[in-house]
């Protein structure tokens, strides 16, 4: 009986140590630069950069969750963004054809990853590594190695407008996407089914779960939502930038690896990415303030994300 009140706490704070330290990370800085960080304007940009990596780290929560990875999100945000921003161009235009641009690059940058990994049996490492560098070039091409600019108000106002004149519309796009993807991943069959080929592929296939199916539809997942990504950055910077998102693809790799999803694949509460990306945008904000140079915040983040793997794997090899 003890041993398993045992277990159970190990569990619980493997799952909440996360909520702590990030508590405990806010606290330190508001006592080290309470000027600084607790302006509102400073946390608004803190809200604002959670949310787009965010939203790009739901996507590689499905992934990561089925046993995979996807390198080619932080150049998929570039290329939804340049196909996002060229639509955008029509002073009299909406937004309707520029989001639907954007989703349809992700989607297409996503079933090439996809039918990669599921039906030609290439490693994700290595397909997402290829995509990751064609569709940054892809990008570069498209937009003639420039940022494209002369976008429209109605695009601007995606991500400029605050709901009831205080919560960024960004944080509400954050919110919706990943209360939907929380609600797929345990409500839903599918969801269920995602953990299980993460947790083991061979009895997946045996259980009659179509391995090849779901594995397309993850990185699908992953590619539409790195799309909306590129979106709402070209919406934030008022450009499509071929160069957008460059190393986003490791922050979100990164945000849910700390939120408590395991990088094997097959465990991992949904939630925790919320938290993961919050963390990391609250220790790069801090980091600015304390003067660290970008060059000191990749090593950081780097001991970060090892830490985090580091944990994981132990946890797993005390469970076997």
């Amino acid at each position: 009986m003890k041993a398993a009140a045992t277990t159970k706490n190990k569990i619980n704070f493997k799952e909440f140590g996360i909520f702590i330290a990030f508590f405990a990370l806010v606290i330190v800085l508001m006592i080290i630069s309470p000027d600084a960080f607790a302006k509102p304007r400073n946390l608004i940009n803190i809200i604002k950069q959670a949310s787009v990596n965010g939203i790009l780290s739901c996507g590689m929560m499905f992934v990561i969750i089925s046993g995979g990875i996807d390198l080619s999100a932080g150049s998929t945000i570039a290329f939804a963004g340049v196909a996002a921003a060229y639509c955008a161009q029509n002073p009299d235009g909406g937004i309707l054809v520029p989001i639907l641009a954007a989703l349809a690059a992700g989607a297409i940058v996503g079933l090439i990853n996809g039918f990669g990994v599921a039906y030609l049996n290439l490693p994700p490492f290595v397909i997402t590594l290829a995509t990751m560098t064609g569709i940054r070039g892809l990008a570069l091409i498209l937009s003639n190695g420039s940022p494209v600019y002369g976008l429209n108000k109605p695009f601007e106002h995606m991500t400029s407008f605050f709901l009831f004149g205080k919560i960024p519309l960004l944080a509400v796009y954050f919110i919706l996407i990943v209360l939907f993807c929380g609600f797929i991943l345990t409500k839903t069959v599918f969801g269920r089914r995602v953990y299980a080929i993460g947790g083991s592929e061979t009895t997946a296939k045996v259980s009659g779960i179509n391995v090849k199916r779901y594995k397309l539809a993850v990185y699908t997942i992953c590619g539409v939502l790195a799309g909306i990504a590129g979106l709402l950055v070209a919406s934030r910077t008022v450009q499509g930038s071929p160069t957008a998102g460059e190393g986003y693809e490791m922050d979100a790799i990164a945000a849910v690896v700390i939120g408590g999803i395991s990088m094997s694949g097959g465990a991992g509460k949904w939630y925790g990415t919320i938290i993961g990306a919050l963390f990391l945008a609250v220790i790069g904000n801090g980091l600015d303030i304390l003067g660290v140079s970008s060059n000191y915040q990749k090593i950081i983040k780097g001991v970060i994300i090892a830490v985090a793997v580091y944990v994981d794997l132990r946890g797993k090899a005390k469970q076997e």
